[in-house]
Parts: C-alpha cells; structure tokens; sequence
C-alpha cells in the first residue's frame, strides 16, 4: 500500500511540476483565433546560434513562462532554416537556398528581419490579426522575458 501511494505521489508531482511548453504550427493559427483570440508569440532561431540554445535551456525551461506562455499566449517554435514550405496568413512560405544546404525560410525574414536584417534569436509578436506588433532580437533571461509578457498580456 505504501508503494503505491509513494508511485501515486510521485506521479502527481511530476505531472503538475513539470508542465510542457505548447508549441503551436503556424497552419493551426486560424483554427486556434476562432475558438479563442491570443496575441502570437513567435520565437525564431537557427540550430547553430549558441543565443538560442540557451534562451531553450533557460528561458523556455521556466514553469512561470511556460505557464504564462501556455494559459495566454500562442506560441511557436519555428526554426528560421527550416526547409518545409508553410501556409500562413492566405500566404506560401517557402525556404529560400542561399548555398550548398544552407538557407533561410521566407518567414522568418518577414518576421524576424529589424532595421533590414535578421539577428537570431527573434522574438516576433503578432496580434489576433497576425499582424506584428513587437519584435526583439537578442537573448531574453527569463526575469527579462516574465516581464515583457506581463506587458503584452495588458
């Protein structure tokens, strides 16, 4: 009885202390803003940029931004190589080569690109409409990232 219980409580523990951060398609927007309106939170970053591997480790690793992220927001991780096309906003994405198998994704252009250039990791936010209302390019802690979502979520 007492194994069980102790299996029941570490279960219980695990299940409610450690909740995933949902990651949201950009094809499962539309459906998604007609059952409920959100502000879009797009994270855009590439594999090899050590910036974005450690806003993964850190940042997006806080049950108090996942938490906030998953109840309020949307969010996608998109990675800006990514070599799939994507339909968004009655628009095809496509990945644009720029050498042998490197490239960048024509959405993470027209969502990342500040003052005509595009520095990873991005933060882009969309509104309900999908249309950009606050982009952010640099590594966010997660002290600096609770705050900014406090601000969007006004």
């Amino acid at each position: 009885m007492k194994k069980l219980f102790l299996l029941i409580f570490f279960f219980g523990i695990s299940a409610t202390g450690f909740c995933q951060l949902k990651s949201n398609s950009f094809e499962e927007i539309d459906s998604l803003q007609q059952i409920q309106k959100r502000k879009i939170i797009v994270f855009i970053h590439t594999d090899w940029c050590q910036f974005c591997q450690r806003m993964k480790a850190t940042t997006f690793k806080n049950q108090e931004i996942i938490e906030k992220l998953n109840s309020d927001f949307y969010f996608i991780d998109f990675n800006a190589e990514e070599k799939r096309d994507i339909t968004f906003n009655n628009h095809v994405f496509k990945f644009q080569p720029s050498g042998n198998n490197v490239g960048v994704h024509e959405l993470a252009l027209q969502l990342g690109t500040i003052n005509n250039q595009i520095v990873y990791p991005v933060l882009c936010v969309l509104n309900e409409n999908n249309e950009i209302v606050f982009q952010y390019s640099n590594y966010l802690a997660p002290k600096d990232f609770k705050i900014l979502l406090e601000k969007l979520k006004e």
